[in-house]
């Protein structure tokens, strides 16, 4: 999603729709990932976030004399 991506959505009980910067808000989040906890990381790769899921390292395979 580009950084400058915006959506507008309605809030209850407000006439006037709010602009939401999601792309900003996914972007600032993105470079923060260090500082979320696990439970929020979880909810952000349910969403369908890639960069949220925790990263594997491939275990060497040992050899077969």
């Amino acid at each position: 999603m580009p950084r400058g991506h915006a959506e507008e959505i309605t809030v209850d009980g407000e006439a006037e729709p709010v602009v939401v910067k999601l792309g900003v808000w996914i972007s600032n989040t993105k470079s923060r990932r260090d500082r979320l906890d696990a439970d929020q990381l979880a909810a952000l790769a349910e969403l369908g976030m890639d960069w949220a899921r925790p990263v594997t390292v491939p275990q060497a395979v040992p050899d077969s004399l």
